[in-house]
């Protein structure tokens, strides 16, 4: 037994091994065993049988060991010549991926040996996996390059085409959207693919080498280099995507500076912020993410982290801006600024839906919603504002000739400006916060028939205030007949601007009504201006002699007195001005009516008391010829007097 025994620790010999087998199938044949000498050949029988495995381990080893000298001496010829790491031209692409091929597979086969002896596995794993490390290292520089040497840019006048005005609604194509996305942003995907979506499709990097980048991201992910791969392609697009920015001249300002700088300079610059987000996300970003889809394809997080880890910090960079914009003070005068971003925002917000469409991309659509949320307060702000400023508007003196008040002009054109806004007023001012952002999505849908009324409501309440303004500017004119005279003309004004462009948002009744209010100012304006001189004209209440005559002291007087209220008239309502020459001659035509019609019958009646022509001209200063002339010279604007040389009644 101890003979046995010696022979289970014999170490190394093959052929030994292989008699002591021999000789155990010769006594487990034998029925002359004890209990305790079946046990001993039990053990003997598992020691032989490890050394047996140890011994065929080894042959595996020696197998690696070769494999691995091979791989080892192709891998250092990188380092001899780089130029062919990448150059299928020099026949190196194939060699390299068959090189780390081998490399992953060594990996692999000593990852599985289960040796006793675990030194040499482990070292020849570790030197392995170096060997791995440096080729990813390699090639991993190689696909930097790749990205920066075929970076391409855009070009200005592609730019330029893209902005043409029928275009801008840009339309995504399906190689930007995930295959996962869900049936809403299906839809707006839809919508947007029924226009031209191939004018805005451009090729950020070279076509050639797409498929080399896809060839090394794949080699990458499979030798569990994902991460250096993924960090890689975001740190040159996001360099590429800065680069584009700059290109654009959309100055990043942070939010002190933006507060701090007057309108004046903001201008431009929020009117070349919003051509530049639109180009960002419709070209930019759009083809940033088929670029993306086309070198990760078939690894979806990856293809999803690297496009927005690459452009996300720029876009929320680019919100923050609209943000600045939206918590600085109310100025009516931008109004329109704040609606252009507005509008420009909420028509990127399906692109921005469709582009960060994975979990990952929530803040920027969240952010997205937020900055156009704190841009609609800022109108309906600015809105409630520019009513105030119209209430308030205070003048110390009166206008001169009663004319048009530059408020009213600027008034109506801020409102008529506005009616371009229609939709976007009618949305923002029915919504406030929360219910804002929840109805975001429903902005661009068809509006219903009396959806204009909230803009209605808004412009009549803006013009109601006006006029309870210019009721308040006219009691500066101390003269009543001016009062109602100024009043007049601006109500007037109002009312034209509104038949012809405001039309489509103010009621019916309401234009009656101010066509009413006309008719009346101008009643009211007559009767101050020309009752006094008319009174001068009624034969009614003129006393006559005994003889049935009328006395021509009398009829003296009344002319005379006639005629230095024509010439006050003529000196003083020739300064002032109807701007609408239309409304002007209908003025001077009511007022002839009356006028030449009352003097006509004073002249005839008085010149029988007068003893006809002869005598009628000491009396009688200007003809109706005259009078009609004078009254043609009313509402010029430019004062003048009557003076003897005018035709006189011979």
């Amino acid at each position: 037994m101890d003979d046995y025994k010696s022979v289970g620790v014999i170490q190394g010999d093959e052929q030994v091994i292989a008699i002591a087998q021999n000789i155990l199938k010769a006594l487990e044949a034998s029925n002359n065993f004890t209990n305790d000498m079946k046990r001993v050949l039990l053990d003997f029988n598992v020691c032989l049988s490890r050394k047996s495995e140890i011994l065929e381990k080894q042959g595996s080893v020696s197998e690696i060991e070769e494999r691995f000298n091979s791989v080892l001496e192709k891998v250092m010829n990188w380092d001899s010549d780089r130029s062919i790491i990448w150059n299928p031209d020099l026949g190196g692409t194939s060699k390299h991926l068959q090189a780390i091929d081998e490399i992953r597979s060594l990996i692999e086969s000593l990852e599985s040996l289960s040796l006793s002896e675990d030194q040499e596995k482990d070292e020849l794993l570790q030197i392995a996996r170096s060997i791995l490390q440096m080729a990813m290292s390699w090639i991993e520089e190689e696909f930097i390059k790749i990205l920066v040497e075929n970076r391409q840019p855009l070009e200005p006048e592609r730019i330029s085409l893209c902005l043409s005005e029928d275009r801008l609604s840009f339309a995504i194509s399906t190689s930007s959207v995930d295959d996962d996305s869900d049936e809403d942003t299906q839809a707006r995907l839809k919508r947007h693919n029924s226009k031209s979506s191939e004018d805005f499709i451009v090729d950020l990097i070279h076509p050639d080498v797409i498929a080399d980048l896809k060839c090394i991201a794949e080699v990458m992910f499979m030798s569990n280099y994902d991460r250096e791969c993924c960090q890689a392609y975001i740190s040159i697009r996001k360099d590429a995507l800065e680069d584009s920015l700059f290109m654009l001249e959309i100055e990043r300002l942070n939010m002190g500076e933006v507060l701090q700088m007057e309108w004046s300079f903001l201008n431009s610059k929020i009117k070349k912020w919003i051509r530049g987000m639109k180009i960002f996300v419709h070209i930019y970003l759009a083809n940033e993410k088929r670029l993306s889809n086309e070198i990760f394809g078939v690894f979806g997080l990856a293809r999803q982290s690297c496009f927005i880890e690459a452009s996300k910090g720029l876009i929320l960079q680019l919100l923050s801006y609209g943000k600045s914009i939206a918590i600085r003070p109310h100025s009516p005068e931008n109004l329109f600024l704040i609606l252009d971003m507005y509008d420009g925002l909420t028509d990127l917000l399906p692109d921005i839906d469709v582009l960060f469409s994975e979990e990952a991309g929530s803040s920027v659509r969240t952010e997205f919603r937020v900055v156009l949320m704190r841009l609609g307060d800022h109108v309906r702000g600015t809105c409630v504002e520019f009513k105030n400023a119209v209430r308030m508007n205070v003048s110390k003196t009166p206008l001169a000739g009663g004319g048009i008040h530059p408020l009213t002009r600027y008034v109506i054109n801020y409102v008529k400006t506005l009616t371009d806004y229609n939709d976007t007023l009618k949305f923002l001012l029915e919504k406030n916060g929360e219910d804002h952002i929840s109805s975001l999505s429903g902005l661009n849908t068809a509006l219903h028939e009396d959806d204009w009324r909230s803009t209605a409501r808004y412009i009549q309440s803006v013009i109601s205030i006006l006029e309870s303004n210019l009721e308040c500017k006219s009691n500066l004119y101390n003269d009543g007949s001016l009062q109602h005279f100024f009043l007049m003309n601006n109500v007037f004004y109002i009312v034209q601007k509104a038949d012809s462009d405001l039309g489509a948002f103010l009621e019916d009744d309401w234009i009656r009504n101010q066509r009413r209010k006309i008719q009346q100012l101008q009643l009211n304006y007559e009767r101050a201006s020309w009752s006094l001189i008319l009174s001068f004209l009624k034969i009614g209440g003129v006393p006559f002699t005994k003889s049935g005559s009328v006395s021509s002291a009398i009829l003296k007087e009344k002319f005379q007195r006639f005629n230095l209220a024509l010439e006050e008239i003529y000196k003083t309502q020739t300064a002032w001005l109807v701007p609408n020459l239309q409304f002007r001659d209908d003025l001077r035509i009511s007022i002839s009516l009356k006028v030449l019609q009352a003097y006509r019958e004073f002249m005839g009646w008085s010149s029988c008391f007068l003893g006809g022509e002869r005598r009628s001209h000491r009396y009688i200063k200007y003809s109706p010829e005259d009078l009609q002339e004078f009254i043609l010279d009313l509402f010029e604007g430019s004062p003048r007097s009557l003076h003897k040389s005018h035709r006189r009644i011979l």
